[in-house]
């Protein structure tokens, strides 16, 4: 009985840490971000970072708005890693697989194998 305990306490603690990732995927939300998104300039990666795609050159502004986008996914990773005691890593990816499997159709990302796919 304890270990069925355990088990549903791991459950409903995932669940709760899975919703606290809710708020970072807005982090992205800005036009110039969701334009590059859409002609495939810029995608999300594994590691729960903003990228440039393979082969595109997006310009200075798109670079620096996704720079400023990534500082402000990592500074939220750290919060959320630190209250939940676990690494800025795992709380990255966490937000990657929310974050990739809800990119619109069009957009692309990056798989963990590093190659870049558009979304169908």
């Amino acid at each position: 009985m304890p270990a069925m305990r355990f088990s549903t306490f791991r459950r409903a603690g995932a669940a709760l840490f899975l919703a606290a990732l809710a708020p970072l995927a807005s982090l992205a939300a800005n036009s110039i971000i969701d334009d590059a998104k859409a002609r495939c300039l810029i995608g999300e990666q594994t590691d729960g970072y903003l990228g440039v795609v393979a082969g595109r050159s997006p310009n200075a502004e798109v670079r620096r708005e996704m720079r400023d986008v990534n500082q402000q996914r990592k500074n939220a990773y750290t919060r959320l890693a630190e209250r939940n005691g676990v690494t800025v890593e795992v709380t990255a990816a966490l937000t990657a697989e929310k974050l990739i499997s809800q990119a619109a159709p069009g957009h692309c990302v990056r798989r963990a194998d590093g190659s870049w796919t558009e979304i169908r």
